[in-house]
């Protein structure tokens, strides 16, 4: 088993943190809820779509690192104090939801596997992580967490998977012609 990453793939790695970093200032928060809507969602899903796991891994993982030692990553903020908010359970089931939707993309290269892969597992993950937070940091019911963490989120999030799977059948193509 290979424990170190090659010089081709460091680079995608660092391309990768660097476009999860741009992509979380692509953000309107919305009045009813703590979370917002941000493109970053996008490129992780891009992301596990170009990477293995492993390497998906690492991207979220620097990215996460990067915001906690305070540089503004996260929506224009950054420090650990954005991950203990009410929105931080959404960063850290990250950390699951795209290696497991890298995982489970499969070998072929195939747009409908691709979105389905996404809105059935990454969607689901990210939305468990911002449940658990926002009931236990602002103290609310499950249904109540599900109204601000969920709902909002659903319509915007398929569109975003859709665009991420489109995005990354070409990535993987034109990677192929290199």
């Amino acid at each position: 088993m290979q424990k170190n990453f090659r010089a081709s793939e460091l680079a995608k790695i660092s391309m990768c943190v660097a476009l999860c970093c741009v992509t979380s200032y692509i953000v309107f928060p919305l009045p009813f809820t703590p979370g917002m809507v941000t493109a970053l969602t996008l490129t992780m899903g891009l992301t596990a779509y170009i990477l293995t796991p492993r390497q998906t891994f690492t991207v979220i993982l620097v990215y996460l690192l990067l915001g906690a030692a305070g540089l503004p990553v996260f929506a224009g903020t950054g420090g650990v104090g954005r991950l203990l908010s009410p929105a931080g359970g959404f960063y850290f089931a990250w950390l699951v939801a795209y290696p497991v939707l890298s995982f489970f993309k499969g070998d072929k290269i195939n747009f409908k596997r691709y979105a389905l892969t996404n809105i059935l597992t990454a969607i689901p993950i990210t939305y468990v992580g911002g449940i658990i937070s926002m009931m236990l940091v602002m103290q609310i019911t499950f249904w109540q967490a599900v109204t601000m963490a969920v709902l909002p989120f659903i319509f915007g999030d398929v569109l975003k998977a859709l665009a991420a799977a489109w995005l990354g059948v070409k990535l993987q193509l034109g990677m192929r012609n290199l």
